[in-house]
């Protein structure tokens, strides 16, 4: 073969090899290059789909703070129809002022609660004004010593959270009463003025309780306190007590509570006074509707020793019409057969109506309240007092009265 012809095949070849290599590598750069940004887009797209899915992340919420502080003033004003001429609720321990504006109540707290971090809880309160005056004393017994100081406090209490079980709350001072519906705070309650029979059983309790919670739904107190009335001191013999909360449901709860003690001079068991309350409530978002039953009972210690008998009942309804508004209604009735509680042997209704409104700021609210109430008395000691004073001393009595309140309430809470 001819050798010029053998070494243009050979170079023939190799340019072909060449460029077919050369055009095949290009293909595959391109190829794994399109691939790539094919890979790289789908990471993109998955990292993307991946950061949507998971939560954002948030900062941490700040610790609620352990103490908290805070007052309020409320202000009333109680039209009464029989304008008597001493300007007096008769048989009542708060709202007893009528005809004239009284700041009611003012008070400044500091709290703190017992949790399992800060096992040790404190509450102070201080406060004056009318409802301060009355409401802890009672009709037949004398007062304590220091009252004049002791009625200036509220709610005043050390507490602790021991580490048994569930835990076992233990509290010794000035604490809320165990019995009853209200609050001797008109702020805290659907009505201004209070029911007859918060009015004639304790608002406040001095001693010591001890609560535990036996199941999600059960709590048990125990309690030991120095008598009926915080500032009263009939004898020297502790009263006690104690009670079961129930709730039943969601929206049902149950309150049964018990008091035993001797609340005169003579201490004798036969003398003991007995109180039982039962409490149902039954609560929704925007309705609140109660039964609260309480009666006493005590033999007194004078000629023939009569029976003393006390029974009232309310049924306080509430509807929260939206966040600024609300109304309720409370029917009651209360009956005092020989005169222990009220000072008069009477049966008395009550019906009590009171349109609410509520201006919300920050840590503030300013509560605007127009109520009317009419209660009737009746029995040998029955009614209230009407017009100008009939002889000295003595002003006149009528059934029935009808009052007109207004009553505005400020509170703020850190």
């Amino acid at each position: 073969m001819n050798p010029q012809r053998v070494h243009l095949r050979v170079g023939i070849g190799l340019w072909l090899t060449i460029i077919w290599g050369g055009a095949f590598s290009t293909a595959s750069s391109q190829e794994m290059s399109q691939s790539g940004a094919r890979n790289a887009g789908r990471a993109l797209l998955d990292s993307v789909i991946s950061r949507r899915a998971m939560p954002e992340e948030t900062p941490d919420a700040p610790p609620e703070p352990k103490w908290h502080f805070g007052g309020f003033v409320d202000v009333g004003y109680l039209l009464d129809f029989n304008h008597p001429e001493n300007k007096v609720f008769r048989s009542r321990g708060t709202t007893w002022h009528v005809d004239r504006p009284q700041i009611n109540m003012a008070a400044f707290y500091l709290k703190k609660k017992a949790t399992e971090d800060s096992r040790w809880g404190v509450e102070l309160t201080a406060q004056a004004g009318k409802d301060a005056e009355l409401f802890g004393f009672s009709a037949t017994a004398p007062n304590i010593d220091g009252y004049k100081v002791l009625r200036q406090l509220g709610p005043t209490n050390i507490s602790y959270l021991a580490p048994v079980g569930k835990g076992l709350t233990i509290q010794g001072g000035i604490f809320s009463s165990y019995i009853g519906y209200d609050s001797l705070y008109a702020k805290d309650n659907f009505n201004y003025t209070r029911p007859w029979g918060a009015d004639f059983t304790p608002y406040l309790m001095l001693g010591v309780n001890a609560s535990y919670p036996f199941t999600k739904k059960v709590t048990g107190t125990f309690f030991v306190v120095n008598g009926y009335w915080h500032l009263a001191t009939a004898n020297h013999v502790p009263s006690w007590g104690g009670q079961a909360a129930i709730s039943a449901t969601s929206h049902l709860t149950v309150k049964q509570t018990v008091l035993v003690g001797p609340h005169q001079s003579n201490t004798s068991t036969k003398f003991w006074r007995f109180l039982s309350d039962t409490i149902v409530e039954h609560k929704t978002e925007k309705r609140t509707i109660a039964l609260d039953t309480n009666f006493s009972t005590e033999a007194v210690n004078s000629p023939g020793t009569p029976r003393a008998w006390w029974f009232s009942a309310q049924m306080p309804m509430r509807w929260i019409l939206n966040p600024r508004w609300s109304v309720a209604v409370r029917p009651e009735v209360a009956w005092d057969c020989q005169g222990r509680w009220t000072l008069a042997r009477q049966t008395v209704v009550a019906l009590t109506s009171t349109i609410e409104y509520k201006l919300a700021h920050e840590s503030t609210n300013t509560i605007f309240r127009l109520e009317h109430r009419y209660d009737r008395s009746t029995g040998p000691d029955g009614g209230f007092f009407r017009g100008r004073v009939v002889s000295p001393g003595v002003i006149g009595l009528t059934p029935g009265q009808h009052l007109l309140i207004f009553a505005t309430i400020f509170t703020f809470d850190r």
